[in-house]
């Protein structure tokens, strides 16, 4: 079966002619789709039924979008988030990636490419736990499980975003190598994200307040300046 089959995504939008045409592209990919038009019924859903991932409205009545996608976060960090908002200003995008949104879109967008960003995020936040035999990877006081999607420093769980794991596990692959915020963008994200590199920094400061033990003065994951950022080898 494929992993994108049967997925549920909670849609939260409060106009219901948007939210009428993206839940039909959703559900033409075979996408089960559950609604909601306002922050307070999006964290309802939430609690009572089993979400993968939450497209998720800023201007929302009520609670907004931001902290929609915060308490979801928190809640529910396994979940991917997708934000749309029909402001195109840099720190409006910027908000929505430090509350924990692992992607944007700008209204208005093609419903397809929205499709599109859901299958990417899906396919990198999808538990593969059919495969019983897990592929670890060690290093220093890091370990992952990567049919699990877990991870790990001094044997305790990190509370990590999808986007987050996912930038750990490429740093630990590629220790010791100079990696560039296109290339980071590229790796995970995939080569069809039409993002900028800003997501790339947003998410790598969050991740760095997780595995620093001083996020100010990193050990782990330093900056290579003009460049992008390197795994420390040692």
């Amino acid at each position: 079966m494929n992993n994108e089959q049967n997925k549920t995504i909670l849609l939260v939008e409060d106009e219901k002619s948007i939210r009428g045409f993206i839940k039909i592209n959703l559900q033409r990919n075979d996408f089960l789709v559950i609604e909601a038009a306002s922050g307070e019924e999006a964290l309802s859903k939430m609690h009572t039924q089993k979400i993968d991932l939450a497209i998720l409205d800023v201007m929302l009545p009520g609670i907004d979008g931001y902290h929609v996608c915060k308490e979801i976060r928190e809640a529910y960090p396994s979940v991917g988030i997708i934000m749309l908002t029909a402001k195109s200003q840099d720190m409006d995008k910027i908000i929505g990636l430090e509350f924990g949104a692992d992607d944007y879109m700008i209204k208005p967008f093609n419903p397809l490419e929205l499709v599109l960003r859901v299958k990417a995020l899906i396919r990198r936040t999808g538990n593969t736990a059919d495969n019983s035999n897990e592929n670890i990877l060690i290093h220093g006081p890091f370990k992952i499980e990567v049919d699990a999607q877990r991870a790990y420093k001094n044997d305790i769980e990190l509370d990590l975003t999808p986007k987050e794991y996912m930038l750990l596990k490429i740093f630990i692959e590629n220790a010791g190598k100079a990696l560039k915020r296109d290339d980071l963008l590229d790796m995970a994200w995939g080569y069809n994200f039409m993002g900028d590199s800003k997501l790339v920094d947003v998410n790598i400061r969050r991740l760095r307040s997780k595995i620093e033990d001083d996020a100010s003065n990193p050990t782990f994951i330093e900056t290579v300046w003009g460049t992008g950022y390197r795994w420390h080898k040692n």
